[in-house]
């Protein structure tokens, strides 16, 4: 009698909501995971950079006279040293950012095996779908 009790308090009104709850926090997690990854991240020191560079590239197109030509060659070179920086700098960023994003991917999947597993060790006795003994025998012993 009182083993059934705790069964029906394990498996009432407590388990199913918050078993819902944490199977949908998880898989959010996941998904905002999964669209940061993507989406990835720009930070100000590369929109300096990006913007450093069209404004050298600006100035060396308005300069387009033959007197004016080395400077523009110089503002050009300028301007690809700085895109070898940007490249640079996005490289590293690019791997900072995965290499969090990894460790974050997989403490979700531990914390996802775990709880699961605590789960399923909670729920194990508890019954998923309970059967009326007259469905299952309609016309009696």
């Amino acid at each position: 009698m009182e083993g059934e009790k705790l069964i029906e308090y394990r498996g009432g009104f407590l388990g199913a909501p918050l078993t819902f709850f944490l199977v949908v926090v998880f898989q959010l997690l996941s998904k905002w995971l999964d669209q940061l990854k993507k989406k990835g991240s720009r930070n100000t020191r590369e929109a300096e950079l990006r913007s450093e560079i069209k404004h050298l590239l600006r100035e060396a197109s308005a300069l387009s006279q033959p007197a004016t030509f080395a400077q523009a060659a110089k503002l050009r070179r300028s301007a690809a040293t700085k895109e070898k920086e940007l490249a640079q700098y996005l490289e590293q960023h690019k791997k900072e950012i995965q290499m969090s994003y990894d460790m974050y991917g997989k403490v979700l999947l531990v914390s996802k095996v775990v709880v699961y597993l605590i789960l399923v060790l909670w729920f194990w006795r508890t019954p998923i779908a309970i059967i009326a003994k007259q469905l299952v025998q309609p016309f009696g012993e």
